[in-house]
């Protein structure tokens, strides 16, 4: 059994770091915290994608955090939810995804997120064991806990109304069926980011009505660039947890200068206020940055990925160098292809139609000669190196 932590510093350090609030506020959670008791607290994260990124990892990192101060954690994958479709932030309707996409995307989640949290130390469940069980008689129930005015509290459904975009009703029981989670978990404590905040608050509430009992909500911040865009998966500019070691450093390095302060309190120990003395005193930003992705490649890789990564970067953009260990691809017939269905063989690009936009945008290279029409016509030859963007080398065998 868990030792429980009541080291008050540390307490501040998970109820201050990378925390944007706390609900219903902060002296709540640190009484409950000091108090000695065994606490149990979860992260819900929907299946929308295969893929774990930097925007999970910042709540599973204070997940893991609360699993160091001795309380239990339980990582919840939304099975359920996830096929109805999280509306936050949304100005459209979700496309709805089927029982199997869920569980095709999910599949990986556990070996993705064991790289910030221990599993010996956190269960992780699946939110259909309840929700599909739940029948229309008690739906009505819950949904009697809240009030349509309150669903229209939401700033995206305000915008798709004055735009006359549609509300459909099942995205108003998204909140309902997420705060039914808390009920059904039992639990003390819920995190995840600040957009997820009005989700999150509906469970306090029904935690509150169903079994008298109190849920604390800690909210993180997010990852957001100069514009207040989140770095996700949706909006394309996020690091994802199964990304190379060279592609997080690369991405790390391609983010504007104002996500390095963000980015070293959400996604690193260091100490802030020496990163924002330096930022003050005119620091270099790209040297800072270049500390920030090592950083990043140490905590999701390790400390050795850190400097290969850090010794391709340097050599491949400041040297104007070839990556090292760069990838070889066989090709065993040869003949002439245009250019576009050459990048799609060598899965450098998902389709021809990326492949053709990225030429057009001067982002190919053909042994460092820069490929200005799709049209073109190449013959492969051996130790000819492929270049699509700034990170992505192929170097051909025939």
């Amino acid at each position: 059994m868990s030792k429980i932590i009541t080291d008050k510093q540390k307490i501040d350090e998970f109820l201050t770091r990378g925390v944007d609030n706390i609900y219903p506020n902060v002296n709540f959670v640190r009484k409950l915290l000091l108090s000695g008791r065994k606490l149990k607290m979860y992260l819900g994260i929907d299946p929308t994608g295969p893929d774990l990124h930097l925007g999970h990892a910042i709540p599973l990192t204070k997940l893991r955090e609360f699993q160091e101060l001795g309380h239990e954690a339980i990582l919840l994958i939304g099975d359920f939810t996830g096929m109805i479709g999280d509306p936050t932030d949304k100005t459209a309707t979700r496309k709805k995804l089927s029982r199997k996409q869920v569980l095709e995307n999910c599949k990986n989640y556990k070996k993705q997120a064991s790289q910030v949290i221990d599993f010996k130390k956190c269960k992780l469940k699946f939110n259909s064991k309840w929700l599909t069980k739940l029948n229309f008689e008690e739906l009505i129930e819950i949904s009697s806990n809240f009030t349509v005015q309150r669903m229209l509290e939401r700033d995206m459904f305000k915008k798709r109304m004055k735009s006359a975009k549609p509300i459909y009703l099942h995205e108003f029981l998204y909140p309902l069926m997420q705060a039914y989670d808390s009920v059904a978990l039992g639990v003390d404590g819920e995190i995840g980011g600040s957009d997820q905040t009005f989700n999150m608050l509906c469970g306090r509430d029904l935690l509150k009505v169903l079994k008298d009992r109190e849920k604390f909500v800690l909210t993180t911040k997010l990852l957001e660039d100069a514009h207040g865009a989140k770095m996700g998966k949706t909006e394309g500019n996020m690091i994802t947890l199964t990304d190379s070691p060279q592609e997080k450093f690369g991405k790390v390095m391609s983010w504007p200068d104002s996500l390095i302060e963000i980015g070293f309190e959400l996604l690193t120990q260091k100490d802030l206020l020496s990163i924002k003395k330096r930022l003050k005193s005119g620091d270099n930003p790209r040297d800072l940055k270049m500390e920030l992705a090592f950083e990043v490649v140490k905590k999701f890789d390790s400390g050795e990925e850190a400097k290969k990564a850090r010794e391709n970067f340097v050599q491949v953009f400041s040297k104007k160098e070839k990556p090292q260990n760069m990838q070889k691809q066989k090709i065993i017939k040869t003949k002439k292809q245009i250019i576009i269905d050459l990048l799609f063989d060598l899965k450098l690009v998902s389709s021809k139609s990326e492949a053709r936009r990225l030429v057009q945008q001067g982002g190919v290279r053909i042994n460092n000669k820069i490929i200005k029409n799709w049209q073109d016509e190449i013959m492969p030859e051996d130790g000819m190196v492929v270049q699509v963007g700034k990170r992505k080398f192929v170097e051909i065998e025939v």
